[in-house]
């Protein structure tokens, strides 16, 4: 039986490599389907006739049996991807691969969230002697969107990594189109500026607006447990999770009570649980400092088991008093390093004043890396959801999932077709994205080892195969991201996500591989030491 990973491969040849449109590429398919050939294997292995057959058209049918038997030659057989991944498009490319979402995710090749997310996982190695000792070759575009992916973990942790390499490839396609217009290979406005991106929501990545838009329904998480372990007999009943209280070094099993807060006073998110721990946040209404022990305290009494969580952080904004020009803000970490600065940031991106927030943890004995990040945002950013909710403002962004907005794709083909109000969030028919597929062929594929520096007594490298190139290549985007990792995991306590979003790009320029000035060094590769970015890391 063939399975999603076969259906996407045959997709992805007939669309890209053989350049058939969507619609025809889907009935092609579907016919295809049902004489019980599903996968590039058995369309290269089945009767010439019987292709012929099921596609109506002889010379269709001749080049497609082919293009499959090519494939499985080059061993991408529809049961094993191939690491021969297509290039990320460009933005100024006439031959751009185009995917149809509704078809990758609402049609047969419909995955789950989370089989998504897992069939776009990239390689990752942290072994710090492995990577200083490694040198790559490669141009700068794939390495910005490298950079890119990775600093998203910590600047928007909410958003899965479908949509981190999607935003990535959105800040690579426009830097390109600015770097082709400086050396005089494009002209005239962006579509950026020529307003196809009017009335949506922007974001900022490493210094760059990309607009995006917003992926409703799409419900991502993690490994973590959200709500999911509930039990709920009535309104005023107790809601029990099985979950983990420990002190601050040891963990334990226990079962923790989440006793109902008054709706009247404390907005609660739900409760999320990844790898023992546990995390739960709530916010309220404060109008004066000397409020908030207070609020604490009772807070505290009213739930007698977080007086057993590991942290307690907290954190509040009240508006200037009268005749006054700052907005007041102090916050408390609890041991939770950093997470007091992490609320008073989300607070200030949902513009909340006159409230304070709680954020309680149980540690289950693991560190949760960049994780611990993602969890206390969407916990913090619940909670004010919930009281701006009740209290009647609205909530922008959200934290919900985004796609990186494809513009220049948008204005090369028709005009996207809009249905109700694009700009306050109604739903928006016919835009392109850019695809996280696309954007993680393109990494596997851009860094291969550098060419060595003594050759063989032939005088010539010895040959390697497709097969070890491509492993090597992939191989080193985990050794790239390795270095990227622990550089951004030295500084995430110590700067702002604005600032390290700042930062990030002063980084790549002062690593990126040396190439010629003006047009000669248009997508010339050079050399990069992985060493170096490695020297990029906070000094303690």
């Amino acid at each position: 039986m063939a399975s999603q990973q076969d259906l996407q491969e045959l997709l992805r040849l007939i669309t890209v490599g053989r350049k058939t449109p969507m619609m025809q590429a889907m009935t092609q398919i579907k016919a295809l389907q049902a004489v019980e050939l599903r996968s590039i294997k058995q369309i290269a292995e089945a009767p010439l006739k019987t292709v012929e057959g099921a596609i109506k058209d002889d010379k269709a049918a001749r080049a497609l049996q082919s293009a499959c038997k090519a494939a499985v030659k080059r061993g991408g057989t529809g049961g094993t991807p191939s690491k021969r991944a297509t290039p990320a498009p460009s933005a100024s490319s006439s031959k751009r691969a185009k995917y149809d979402d509704g078809f990758m995710h609402g049609g047969p090749l419909e995955m789950t969230p989370q089989e998504l997310e897992a069939s776009l996982e990239l390689p990752l190695c942290l072994d710090e002697e492995k990577i200083a000792g490694t040198v790559i070759e490669t141009n700068r575009a794939p390495l910005v969107l490298a950079f890119a992916v990775d600093l998203l973990r910590y600047t928007m942790p909410e958003q899965p990594l479908s949509s981190r390499l999607s935003l990535a490839q959105a800040v690579v396609s426009a830097n390109s189109r600015t770097k082709a217009v400086s050396l005089g290979k494009e002209k005239g406005p962006s579509a950026d500026e020529e307003g196809w991106g009017e009335g949506q929501p922007r974001v900022r990545v490493m210094g760059r607006e990309v607009a995006v838009l917003k992926r409703s329904g799409y419900e991502w998480k993690g490994e973590e447990e959200v709500g999911s372990q509930l039990k709920q007999e009535g309104d005023d009943a107790e809601v029990k999770i099985e979950s983990e209280t420990q002190p601050e070094t040891q963990s334990s099993s226990a079962t923790v009570t989440f006793e109902p807060t008054p709706t009247s006073s404390w907005a609660a998110s739900q409760p999320i649980s990844l790898k023992k721990s546990t995390f739960i946040a709530r916010a309220t209404h404060i109008s004066e400092p000397g409020q908030r022990q207070i609020l604490i305290r009772e807070l505290l009494n009213a739930n007698p088991n977080l007086k057993t969580a590991t942290h307690n952080a907290w954190a509040y904004r009240l508006r200037p008093r009268e005749g006054g020009n700052h907005i007041r803000e102090e916050s408390f970490d609890d041991g939770e390093t950093g997470c007091g600065e992490l609320m008073l940031r989300i607070m200030r991106e949902m513009g909340a004043v006159d409230t304070l927030v709680v954020l309680t943890r149980w540690f289950g004995g693991v560190m949760l890396g960049p994780d611990r990040w993602r969890l206390m945002r969407n916990c913090v950013t619940s909670a004010l959801s919930e009281r701006l909710r009740k209290t009647g403002h609205e909530v922008a962004l959200g934290g919900e999932a985004v796609w990186g907005l494809d513009l220049e794709g948008m204005r090369s083909g028709k005009p996207p077709t809009t249905t109700g109000n694009a700009r306050g969030g109604g739903s928006v028919v016919g835009m392109q994205i850019h695809r996280p597929e696309a954007a993680r062929s393109y990494l596997l594929k851009a860094f291969p080892t550098a060419p060595p520096a003594e050759t063989s007594a032939t005088g010539k490298s010895p040959k390697k195969t497709l097969k070890a190139v491509d492993a090597e290549k992939e191989e080193n985007l985990g050794l790239l991201l390795g270095a990227l990792r622990l550089v951004y995991d030295s500084w995430a306590d110590h700067l702002t996500a604005t600032e390290l979003d700042r930062r990030a790009w002063a980084w790549y320029v002062a690593v990126r591989p040396e190439v010629d000035h003006g047009p000669s060094g248009w997508g010339a590769k050079g050399l990069l030491p992985l060493d170096n970015i490695l020297n990029l890391r906070r000094k303690e």
